[in-house]
């Protein structure tokens, strides 16, 4: 059964930074692609950004992009995601997520669709204030 567990969220100001990780419990990690989503109070689950197993690219939600940064350790069976310049509409719920599929390379709308994911984190909440 694979597990992933986030880590690192917590109360900022907005302009702040935080850094999340998702460390997952399974030997084939660097072939798999992952995810990360949020969900805010009342909205629906949302897209945030993703890397495919290589590494090689990330992708990422246009209201995050050039503030956030995903990244991987496959020696540690470990994602992070890097959060600049943080704004309260940031607050939200913060999922990682894998994709059981090996070496597959996707494309930018394969990854940002919630159901290609089969494993989830149990989520760190992330608060911004104002």
């Amino acid at each position: 059964q694979v597990q992933l567990v986030e880590s690192g969220g917590g109360l900022v100001q907005a302009g702040g930074s935080l850094r999340l990780s998702c460390a997952a419990s399974v030997r084939t990690f660097s072939t798999h692609a992952m995810g990360w989503f949020r969900q805010a109070p009342g909205k629906e689950r949302e897209f945030v950004a993703a890397i495919p197993w290589s590494g090689s690219s990330g992708y990422y939600a246009d209201s995050v992009k050039g503030r956030f940064t995903i990244s991987r350790d496959n020696a540690k069976n470990t994602v992070f995601l890097e959060m600049n310049s943080l704004k309260p509409e940031d607050t939200a719920v913060y999922y990682c997520a894998l994709d059981t599929r090996s070496y597959y390379a996707g494309s930018s709308t394969y990854f940002r669709t919630d159901t290609i994911y089969d494993y989830w984190g149990q989520g760190t909440q992330v608060t911004v204030s104002s």
